[in-house]
């Protein structure tokens, strides 16, 4: 019998969800968190007096969503917000063509048409692929077939690869074919005015969080787990490991005996790619006061090329635009002001004169983060959904994994963490938890400490 019932490691979404679950049922449970906060990769900076989300910030699809049950239930505020998915129409978009000219109606209901007319015929190319073909292969062909010219081929070549880039964090000719596979939204997005971590805060509250206690050493046997973080060493019946996809990545936790390889393969074969925001504040907004979004299409957006207004949770002009992939892990190498300044000059090259000096900005570097090595898992070449759902575990039915690479029905969301925390509570209890009853007693919990 360990000093707990069990251990969580990490205290994102996943980890503080499998701990509160678990903790309602009676279990004596301690979270190690190497950070000095909650919420891993969702992160809430309130510095400015208003709150700037440098991790999460959308739920993608709101209909059928336990996750916006939540919300709701916990009545946190959201903002109508359906772009993150990365589209090529349905709401205000203004767009610039490969020489930074803005669209006219006409020319930007052809665009989106050609991109609708090849999205068809890349379901079936995608369909009739091979294992061993990457995303980069199903798209050429898709364009081939296409029968477009040279030039609205190039465009939508150039969507694609941001398309990647944004839903993955990672290039295209490293997605396998299969890789978008499971990012249909259904309903609408939403994006948070008060900061997405209130969610695992108020989740978290009251919990036993070590914080700034890194786990390095996960040792198993039949008799339970030890968790060794630093000189302290915790032991507990079972383990919940919530560490994002790269810190499993990287090694950074040493597991005694070693994974096997229904754990380890899925670690090694999927991928974690880099996803890194930059949010600029201006004086003046010198775009439309109800375009959602802001976008350089074929060469004018080769690298800068989608803005996303959020001035609706400061109240002040915000644009916030994406480095992924490939660029991002270049980006954040570079001082954040150079960054700026080269977004800056993007949007110049497309606004002229108009584009003021910014007031402030944010810069994300979550590929460089010790504890995440990374933004969010991706369906890598020669990896499948499987690897998704086994690596969850268990191990020797005392190691339970979490987190959103270990959801395969929607990866690299936050509706993914909350469900695999869940997942892994009811493993440990050996029976479902109520999500309704779940959320009462969060309220319940709030309005007792309020008395």
């Amino acid at each position: 019998m360990g000093s707990f019932d069990t251990i969580v490691i990490g205290a994102g979404m996943s980890g503080v969800t499998a701990a509160r679950m678990l903790a309602d049922a009676g279990h004596r449970v301690v979270v190690l968190e190497g950070r000095d906060r909650i919420g891993g990769r969702m992160h809430t900076d309130r510095e400015a007096g208003f709150p700037v989300d440098r991790g999460a910030s959308w739920i993608h699809g709101i209909d059928g969503s336990p996750l916006w049950d939540l919300v709701q239930a916990l009545r946190i505020p959201t903002i109508e917000y359906t772009v993150g998915s990365f589209q090529v129409g349905g709401r205000p978009i203004e767009n610039f063509d490969g020489d930074g000219r803005p669209m006219g109606s006409d020319v930007t209901a052809r665009w989106i048409d050609d991109v609708d007319a090849v999205d068809r015929l890349l379901v079936d190319e995608i369909a009739a692929s091979s294992p061993g073909d990457t995303y980069l292969d199903v798209t050429e062909r898709a364009l081939d077939r296409s029968g477009l010219t040279p030039e609205r081929i190039d465009d939508i070549r150039e969507f694609f690869r941001h398309r990647v880039e944004e839903q993955c964090g990672a290039w295209i000719g490293d997605l396998d074919a299969h890789g978008l596979d499971e990012d249909a939204i259904d309903g609408d997005e939403v994006i948070f005015p008060h900061g997405y971590d209130e969610v695992p805060r108020r989740i978290g509250a009251g919990l036993d969080i070590r914080f700034e206690t890194t786990a390095t050493k996960i040792v198993r046997s039949t008799g339970g787990v030890t968790v060794h973080a630093g000189d302290t060493a915790f032991t507990a019946d079972q383990v919940v490991v919530t560490v994002p996809l790269g810190a499993l990545k990287a090694g950074s936790i040493e597991f005694e005996p070693a994974l096997p390889e229904a754990v380890a393969g899925p670690v090694a074969r999927l991928g974690m790619g880099v996803f890194n925001k930059v949010f600029i504040q201006f004086d003046q907004r010198f775009w439309n006061e109800d375009s959602y979004v802001l976008r350089a299409l074929g060469e004018a957006g080769e690298h800068w090329h989608s803005w996303y207004d959020v001035s609706a949770v400061s109240g002040l002009p915000t644009l916030l635009t994406f480095a992924a992939g490939p660029l991002g892990r270049r980006m954040q190498e570079l001082p954040d002001e150079e960054v700026v300044a080269d977004v800056v000059r993007a949007l110049r090259a497309l606004y002229g004169d108009a584009v003021g000096e910014p007031r402030a900005h944010w810069v994300t570097h979550w590929g460089d983060d010790e504890f995440s090595n990374g933004s969010y898992s991706y369906l890598a070449l020669g990896s499948t959904h499987h690897d998704h759902d086994d690596l969850a575990g268990p191990v020797d039915g005392v190691l339970h994994f979490a987190g959103e690479a270990t959801w395969g029905d929607e990866p690299a969301t936050v509706g993914a963490a909350y469900y695999s925390g869940r997942r892994a509570a009811e493993r440990v209890l050996g029976r479902t938890v109520d999500l309704d009853g779940f959320a009462a007693r969060i309220i319940e919990r709030e309005q007792k400490e309020a008395r």
